[in-house]
């Protein structure tokens, strides 16, 4: 009898190893054949979709696509939200909306609500659940519930070369410069100048570049090393092995101590 649940358990494990395996083929054969790209462009109908972009399936909330525009070998994680318009089938012109530049990475779970233009530049990177909008609620008369009364709207602009950390917000209005850092959970409003950093909420400037004098305050840590070019991965293997052994040794030398 014991063999005979032996035998049962293993056949049991089996089949739910195989299920398992097929559930996550299936699941990443989804994933493949949903992802939106310019060749599968899916059920969209985007203004432009470059060479090399790829938006993950599932994808969030997408209206207005004919007014927006997403550069070349962008990537826009699952559940990013991209708008153009209040709200989907209206007549926006002739002008794009919303324009992603070339190299553009949005990450999970972001939105970018475009009533008015909003454009990000070539190779800007977002954290997830960074939130862009051009519009903002009012609440000028006090008598009438905020959500009801007509949001403010104004154009947003984000410089070339920007990265906008994790849960950051841009509200509307805001135009920042090239490369800017934009915090984790900062809340940006009004014009941010280039090679500077905010944090905080409101967002203020907490560190700048001056030609002159480098970044002020001066940065805590020394700039990282780029990697050698011709070095091969087989190299970088082997010194990360080095650079262990050698940790290991200087432990032991030091417990001897």
């Amino acid at each position: 009898m014991p063999t005979n649940q032996n035998v049962f358990s293993s056949l049991a494990a089996w089949r739910r190893r195989a299920v398992s395996r097929a559930v996550h083929r299936g699941a990443r054969w989804v994933r493949e054949t949903a992802a939106v790209t310019a060749d599968r462009p899916g059920p969209y109908r985007f203004r432009r979709i470059g060479t090399g972009t790829r938006l993950a399936f599932p994808q969030g909330t997408v209206f207005g696509d004919p007014w927006i525009e997403i550069g070349d070998h962008c990537i826009i994680a699952q559940d990013v939200t991209l708008t153009a318009g209040m709200m989907p089938d209206l007549d926006l012109g002739p002008e794009p909306i919303l324009t992603l530049g070339n190299g553009v990475v949005l990450g999970r779970g972001s939105h970018v609500i475009a009533d008015v233009r909003l454009t990000i530049g070539d190779d800007c990177f977002f954290g997830p659940g960074v939130y862009l909008t051009t519009t903002n609620h009012s609440y000028d008369d006090p008598d009438v519930p905020v959500g009801k009364q007509w949001p403010r709207t104004a154009p947003v602009a984000i410089g070339a070369g920007s990265w906008i950390g994790t849960g950051a917000v841009i509200l509307p209005g805001a135009r920042l410069g090239r490369n800017v850092v934009v915090a984790a959970g900062a809340v940006v409003r009004g014009e941010v100048p280039d090679h500077a950093v905010v944090a905080g909420a409101p967002a203020k400037v907490v560190r700048s570049w001056d030609p002159q004098e480098g970044w002020q305050p001066p940065l805590r840590t020394p700039a990282p090393v780029p990697i050698p070019e011709g070095v091969t991965p087989e190299q970088l293997v082997a010194l990360g092995e080095w650079r262990a052994e050698e940790s290991v040794q200087a432990g032991e030398a030091y417990e001897a101590s």
